[in-house]
């Protein structure tokens, strides 16, 4: 995968480094996979990555306590199950490395209300509730910044809807520098937002996200699925009377053909154009059932592998707990090296 041509990264001179996390809230689907899991396999190659499980921000809204390391297990297992290797990249629980609530603290004595009352997702999760909902909730992005921060990381893979938060990020890292007189300490991070299945949506909406939290579970494909519950999806996925074009301009006004399309280009390499190119002309009795052969061709052998590490708990505990020592090794220092910039007696 070659490196993304991003602006300068403003004085920084470290190394180049990415961070990314996923809740372990609800099951998986194929939106995660192509959206998330599959590229921080694809990166790892390029990068040095750690991959974070976060179940700090799992708590901002109620979490099972009898079921919440469970959680933090399935999600480990699909990121080894999508390929994501721990000798090459770090995998391990945000609880166990106390930089993220320390820097957390001081970045909220960096950010500004104002920032935070901007931030959209808080608004469409709170919805007219806000003054029911937790602290945690509405100051996550702060904490959010100090996920990236707390190991210097440059570029993080994040959907549209998280594009805000890292730009809350980056005004934090630049107003940190700016006023401890430490040009350069942090980086201002960089999003990765380009490649095929960036967004998946849902199979009976082409409107909306895939999502977990959909009522519906025909809306999505569960990593969890089995061979025939994939195809099965797909050949129901909800499509229109129309056959495939020739263009992608023919496309537009036509969203669950352009959602299905996008699957099939980041199941098969090949571009949208291409799918269209060998389907033109074809309708949906045709494609779908081709997309499913694809689908179950390319997700049954990680639902496998996820199988296998869930029947394994010691063996992904093992990981998660050399990846905590690993993430700790990174961010203390920086952390420490944070206390001395600020002030602080002792540091």
């Amino acid at each position: 995968m070659s490196k993304p041509n991003n602006q300068k990264i403003i004085d920084y001179t470290g190394p180049e480094r990415i961070f990314s996390g996923v809740q372990p809230t609800g099951d998986l689907h194929l939106g995660n996979y192509l959206g998330a899991l599959k590229k921080f396999a694809d990166l790892q190659h390029d990068y040095e990555c750690v991959f974070c499980i976060v179940d700090l921000h799992a708590i901002t809204v109620w979490q099972d306590p009898k079921t919440l390391a469970d959680q933090t297990r399935q999600i480990a297992s699909a990121y080894l199950a999508a390929g994501v290797d721990p000798k090459k990249a770090i995998i391990y629980p945000q609880s166990t490395v106390l930089a993220h609530t320390e820097l957390a603290w001081y970045f909220n004595c960096v950010a500004r209300v104002g920032w935070l009352s901007r931030m959209t997702q808080f608004k469409e999760k709170s919805g007219k509730n806000a003054e029911a909902m937790s602290v945690g909730l509405y100051d996550y992005p702060v904490l959010q910044a100090a996920d990236i921060l707390a190991f210097k990381a440059t570029h993080v893979p994040v959907g549209e809807d998280q594009k805000q938060h890292l730009e809350l990020s980056r005004d934090i890292a630049q107003k940190f520098n700016h006023d401890f007189n430490a040009p350069g300490f942090f980086p201002l991070p960089e999003p990765l937002i380009k490649g095929p299945g960036a967004r998946v949506m849902s199979l009976r909406d082409g409107t909306k996200k895939m999502s977990k939290s959909d009522p519906s579970d025909k809306s999505r494909i569960n990593l969890t699925d089995d061979a025939d519950t994939i195809a099965k999806k797909i050949r129901k996925a909800k499509s229109d009377a129309g056959e495939i074009p020739a263009t992608l301009s023919e496309m537009e006004g036509r969203p669950e053909l352009k959602n299905l399309v996008s699957i099939y280009s980041a199941f098969s390499g090949l571009s949208d154009q291409e799918v269209l190119t060998k389907y033109e002309g074809k309708g949906f009795g045709v494609f779908k059932p081709a997309l499913a052969d694809l689908s179950v061709e390319t997700m049954h052998p990680i639902t496998a592998r996820m199988n296998n590490f869930l029947a394994n708990p010691d063996e992904v505990d093992k990981i998660l707990a050399k990846g905590a020592e690993d993430a700790a090794n990174i961010a203390a220092p920086i952390v420490a090296e944070v206390r001395k910039i600020i002030g602080f007696w002792g540091a």
